[in-house]
């Protein structure tokens, strides 16, 4: 056999998605595409996915887990249950024929992403100009945050208990707001600095407002004229903001990018691509599945996955303990404990694809790259695998059939060269449960800064995999 034979028949074939699809799949990507597109536009915030996430699955015919509880029937085969904890994190599951300490298929998601939090007292007046004071959240470079249209999201809960829902800057007529950034004429010593130091994260500071309220002194009149648009369009009082959740974000939709709008540029893909994917797939999953499927949609995960709403608070143990109760065959700890080991799991969250202007990040025989479909990542952590979970080859093999036998395009890769860094999923928390685990998500440019770029193959192929995930690993 010739070399360049063997190598066709024996080297690994990890080809353009694009170039594989079947007959009429290509419109079925671009579909795909709009509907992800929408989801992204209509949840800018991690509370607003949670919200959408579970109207969605509503209209699929699931019903809530808190009501089932209550009612105290016993869970069959095929039906269908969603969990919302505390307004930011989902769980979906879809009941299977097996008993549940047989273990589930399990796909793990976040909703939040890299942002501008407001500080508790954020309002501020300095130089004829009021401002927000921001802390930012999650790993970012500031210098992308400087100058864009930015907008104004979250939810207030006053003293009472009256929630007050805010989002400004998105709507046709709505204002923006903006951070201000050094002109080139007077940056000569900003210019001597390293990136990580020439920016500080107190400077970012949005400007809000600049029109002083009639009758109120110089210093404050401007900071009066705030409070008072806030009062009279929202009921609030500057000490609202003791309790309130907001968030600054960029101004914009999801947009088509390139002349054959084959990708997608938006803020918050990092990992709602994969969590709109995880969704997608189990809302059109087999209705009667021999395992029972579960969905993780989590919180925090961009700063630790801390805190109750975070994959590392007991939400998921206490939720899965609820189901397990239930049902009569699996109604004590030892069960719940079993179906957690004997469980698979894609822990859903992109990875960093390869980018040409940046040639010397990645080790290219071991790089993912756009248009070559779904990521498959063995490890994650940085340099040693520090605080990553490693997928044992067993379960890689497993997933390998499903994904070839299902037409779905997929690549091996890592997070860039050893030393460089690398990165954390929730995989490692996920692992602890003694489930078998592997990263599994979609490859995107630009990972956390404020516009990211993917690629709709991938993400359809992303969507694909989850799907075959839940309808075939066996």
């Amino acid at each position: 056999m010739a070399a360049q034979s063997i190598t066709k028949a024996l080297g690994s074939q990890f080809k353009l998605g694009w170039k594989k699809l079947g007959p009429g799949e290509d419109q079925k990507v671009l579909d795909y595409g709009e509907k992800y597109k929408a989801f992204l536009n209509a949840s800018k915030t991690e509370r607003l996915c949670a919200e959408n996430a579970v109207e969605m699955a509503k209209k699929a015919g699931f019903k809530s887990l808190e009501e089932a509880v209550k009612a105290g029937e016993p869970l069959q085969c095929g039906d269908k249950v969603y969990a919302l904890h505390r307004d930011k994190s989902v769980l979906l599951f879809r009941i299977g024929s097996a008993p549940l300490n047989q273990g589930m298929l399990v796909v793990g998601a976040h909703l939040d992403c890299p942002r501008l939090d407001l500080k508790p007292m954020p309002l501020y007046e300095d130089s004829n100009i009021a401002y927000f004071k921001t802390h930012y959240y999650g790993g970012i470079k500031k210098y992308p945050w400087l100058t864009l249209p930015l907008a104004l999201y979250g939810r207030v809960i006053q003293k009472d208990g009256k929630v007050i829902r805010i989002a400004i800057g998105d709507q046709a007529d709505d204002p923006v707001f903006c951070i201000s950034d050094l002109l080139p004429h007077l940056s000569q010593k900003l210019n001597q600095k390293k990136i990580a130091d020439a920016f500080e994260g107190e400077q970012l500071n949005p400007m809000i407002a600049s029109r002083p309220l009639s009758g109120e002194e110089d210093g404050t009149a401007i900071k009066a004229t705030v409070l008072k648009y806030l009062n009279d369009h929202y009921g609030m009082t500057e000490e609202d903001f003791a309790s309130a959740e907001l968030e600054i974000v960029p101004a914009g939709q999801a947009r088509d990018i390139g002349f054959d709008r084959s990708m997608i540029l938006s803020f918050g893909q990092d990992d709602r691509i994969c969590a709109y994917a995880a969704l997608s797939a189990m809302l059109d999953a087999a209705d009667k599945p021999q395992k029972t499927q579960c969905v993780i949609l989590a919180d925090k995960e961009e700063i630790g996955s801390y805190g109750n709403t975070g994959m590392q608070s007991r939400f998921f143990e206490n939720a899965l303990a609820e189901l397990a109760a239930l049902q009569s065959d699996a109604s004590n700890s030892l069960e719940v404990r079993r179906c957690l080991s004997r469980s698979f799991c894609l822990s859903a969250d992109v990875t960093a694809a390869y980018d040409p202007n940046f040639p010397d990040t990645h080790d290219m025989h071991n790089a993912t790259f756009f248009g070559k479909g779904v990521a498959v990542n063995k490890y994650g952590g940085a340099r040693g695998k520090s605080g990553g979970s490693d997928a044992n080859p067993e379960f890689l093999a497993k997933l390998r059939k499903c994904f070839d036998d299902n037409g779905v395009t997929w690549q091996l890769g890592e997070m860039g060269k050893i030393d460089l860094g690398g990165g954390g999923t929730i995989a490692y928390m996920l692992a602890a449960y003694d489930m078998e685990v592997v990263d599994c998500g979609t490859p995107i440019l630009s990972m956390h800064a404020p516009w990211e770029q993917s690629s709709k193959i991938d993400a359809y192929m992303t969507y694909k995999a989850y799907r075959a995930f839940f309808n075939h690993l066996s």
